[in-house]
């Protein structure tokens, strides 16, 4: 094809939105919060079970957004709710690092160790739920050690001297922390819950791993 001035025709530009069809475009949303997934994604991946029961209708809450501020909504009330395995992969989804993940897990485990008798409910899986707040605790991400640690400190509450027996690697972990001076402060707060709900026994326990702790009946 020639130009009505003899020569070869220069081939039209492509516009913008002819340029951009055929491949996906991301919300500007996803670029300013990279850390928010859609949990009913089928393509999304998984962290932990949790992500994926909850992205599979498994988990009985829903974040419900608010004005102000976030809640959960349960679809049957956490009173009722059997611990196993429930409690178990909430405290798993500590290790979350994408949002809904990490506030329904947190809020969750939180929500359901607040029920009546919590303790004796959490009893049979307190050592799979201790596990899963230590691998919390020893995760390289600041945001997840946090969620450790509050996870870890509604559990003392919840159990109390149950705890005990379970302590020895959790402080090995908030021993080394307490070596450094932004979280000096949050790992002695949560020692102190450790030894009000554990005694004496969880006293001398915290000693032979923090030796400069001290106690809260000094």
């Amino acid at each position: 094809m020639t130009s009505s001035f003899g020569g070869p025709a220069k081939p039209k530009p492509r516009s913008a939105g002819s340029a951009g069809k055929g491949r996906s475009q991301g919300k500007p949303s996803d670029r300013l919060n990279p850390k928010t997934v859609n949990p009913f994604n089928g393509t999304a991946k998984h962290e932990t079970a949790f992500s994926a029961m909850y992205t599979n209708g498994g988990i009985p809450c829903r974040l419900m957004h608010g004005s102000v501020k976030h809640k959960l909504q349960w679809d049957t009330p956490p009173e009722v709710l059997p611990f196993d395995p429930l409690l178990v992969t909430l405290a798993e989804g500590l290790r979350e690092t994408k949002h809904p993940y990490t506030f329904v897990a947190m809020m969750g485990f939180q929500q359901l160790l607040e029920v009546d008798h919590a303790g004796d409910k959490a009893a049979p899986v307190l050592p799979r739920v201790a596990a899963a707040v230590r691998l919390a605790l020893a995760s390289p991400e600041e945001e997840v050690f946090e969620r450790g640690l509050a996870g870890l400190t509604c559990l003392s509450t919840a159990v109390g001297p149950a705890l005990n027996q379970h302590l020895k690697s959790l402080l090995s972990y908030l021993s080394k922390r307490m070596m450094e001076k932004k979280y000096r402060d949050d790992v002695t707060k949560t020692l102190q819950h450790l030894e009000q709900n554990g005694g004496k026994e969880c006293l001398s326990m915290i000693k032979s791993k923090v030796p400069t702790y001290c106690s809260i009946h000094s």
